[in-house]
């Protein structure tokens, strides 16, 4: 059975930095700053529509390449500040199986950090976003990510933090396990349909079960 992980919320905590990136392209609108746990309770994908959502207006294609850039700038000059989530590399550990990384954050930034932390041998592949806008859908992603392994999706079983995560899950007939700690509400975790899990060894748990089902 093969493990695919997400990366930003799963494995790496960037919650604090999250938001503190969202607020800054909101500052430019002059909205905000949100708590925390608003823009938390509110989050979804596309992105668009979560900041239409927050906002409370529309949000065209162009203001939000805007935003995505005013976001990632933001995060990516304090990037260093993040550190793994609380038991990932146990987690990484225990899973028996092959395993791969799949983020929606950029791929160019996204390879060489996942080095710094030493885990680069432990995937068998890491992807990220190709694009140059980011904000989109998991589930395409996922189908390339899979394709390029060689790993059917129901020999497949995806860790992430986000609903996205399991609606990409479902699309390719993949199980899927979610965590709380990322940047989804965990009331909106448990509607996902999914298990949900408190830490990441306890997800790698629910993952294995599941498994051998």
């Amino acid at each position: 059975m093969h493990l695919v992980w997400d990366w930003n919320g799963t494995l790496l905590d960037d919650f604090e930095l999250t938001v503190d990136a969202t607020n800054a392209a909101f500052a430019t609108c002059g909205d905000g700053p949100f708590p925390a746990e608003e823009l938390r309770r509110r989050y979804r994908r596309p992105i668009a529509d979560y900041y239409a959502d927050v906002l409370g207006r529309a949000i065209d294609a162009d203001e939000f390449a805007r935003l995505d850039k005013i976001f990632h700038d933001a995060y990516h000059t304090r990037l260093a500040e993040c550190r793994l989530a609380a038991g990932a590399e146990a987690a990484i550990a225990g899973w028996p199986g092959s395993q791969s990384l799949l983020s929606m954050w950029f791929h160019d930034r996204l390879v060489p950090f996942v080095d710094t932390f030493g885990l680069s041998d432990r995937f068998a592949r890491v992807d990220g976003l190709r694009a140059t806008t980011g904000g989109g859908a998991k589930a395409d992603h996922l189908v390339r990510h899979l394709a390029a392994l060689g790993v059917a999706g129901a020999d497949c079983t995806l860790i992430g933090d986000t609903v996205d995560d399991a609606v990409a899950a479902a699309a390719v007939g993949a199980r899927c396990v979610l965590v709380t700690g990322g940047f989804t509400d965990p009331d909106r975790l448990a509607e996902a349909g999914v298990p949900v899990a408190t830490s990441l060894p306890a997800a790698v748990q629910l993952a294995a079960s599941r498994s051998t089902d």
